[in-house]
């Protein structure tokens, strides 16, 4: 047997042990010990056989199958297995979580409250949705289509109803304006000489009182119309503004709650990144240490051979003599 067969069945039985030590203690973790359970979700993005499974952040077991619901195809059926002893209740609610930003998805179960009932071997287990990233980027954009309409119309409503508004002021200085205040300064005074003069006209100077009196009679009629148009249209104005308000109140509301979702999952996001930026580091930094070492070990195999099999370097052989 040549030195590279003794290496290759060196690493291949280095291999065969790894495996079995890994095998051993899986079962050991996850025996037979355990307790199926099932949830469903709408959304279960990730998950897979062999998902970890959490109760209130501890690692209690792992997901065995992950399937379409038959009674609800809209539903993603999910069954698993967790450790014995796991308090596991009514109360409790599965929902698909992570335990950072860089991990997998898994499972997580939350501890539900301590006076509720534990649930059977086989229960299912309530379920609560998660929000994906699609689903909260679709709403944002769905609120600022809408608020982008609504400010569309309200600016086109005021700008009619201003219009509107400018038109009634123009007719009633038009109406009350100066030329018309002094056409009647001028007839009372011309009534006034009329009778003071001419009292054997003062009959006829009456009735040209009269006639006056009739025209301003006019002028207000034509005034009232306006007035009354006038109150008109601020009722109009005021319902629409009142129509108007609440729905604008109610979009702004709901899109200043989106948005401190959003900041707030920014921070989170940020938080995360920071938090486990040592920890990238390092790893990247174990494995240049340990493709150093790879290439060490090679290349000491290369150059000495023997050192697998023996200690010390066997001695030259004598020539005979």
């Amino acid at each position: 047997m040549n030195t590279e067969t003794k290496v290759g069945a060196f690493v291949i039985g280095c291999m065969i042990l790894l495996a079995v030590t890994v095998y051993s203690v899986t079962n050991a973790q996850w025996g037979s010990h355990l307790t199926p359970y099932r949830t469903y979700l709408h959304y279960a993005g990730g998950v897979a056989p062999g998902t970890e499974v959490l109760f209130g952040g501890i690692a209690v077991g792992r997901v065995t199958a992950v399937r379409s619901w038959s009674q609800d195809p809209t539903q993603i059926e999910i069954t698993m297995d967790i450790k014995d002893g796991t308090p596991v209740n009514e109360k409790s609610v599965a929902s698909l979580g992570a335990v950072s930003l860089m991990a997998s998805p898994a499972i997580s179960i939350t501890t539900g409250a301590h006076e509720a009932q534990r649930l059977a071997a086989g229960s299912a287990i309530a379920s609560l949705e998660t929000v994906s990233f699609d689903d909260m980027a679709r709403k944002l954009a769905g609120i600022a289509d809408n608020a982008t309409v609504l400010l569309t119309q309200v600016q086109g409503d005021l700008n009619k109803i201003s219009g509107q508004a400018q038109g009634l002021l123009a007719n009633l200085n038009d109406a009350t304006g100066p030329g018309n205040r002094e056409q009647i300064a001028q007839i009372l005074k011309q009534t006034n000489s009329l009778i003071a003069e001419q009292s054997p006209k003062l009959s006829r100077i009456t009735d040209e009182v009269l006639v006056a009196s009739r025209d301003t009679d006019s002028a207000i009629n034509k005034v009232g119309p306006l007035l009354d148009q006038t109150n008109t249209t601020v009722a109009n104005v005021n319902a629409t503004v009142d129509q108007l308000r609440e729905p604008i109140r109610q979009d702004l509301a709901q899109l200043q709650s989106t948005m401190e979702q959003a900041k707030s999952l920014i921070a989170g996001l940020q938080t995360v990144v920071r938090g486990n930026d040592a920890d990238i580091h390092a790893t990247i930094e174990n494995l240049r240490i340990a493709t150093e070492n790879l290439n060490q070990l090679t290349d000491q195999v290369k150059q000495n051979p023997w050192s697998l099999v023996r200690i010390r370097q066997p001695q030259d052989r004598k020539v005979p003599k």
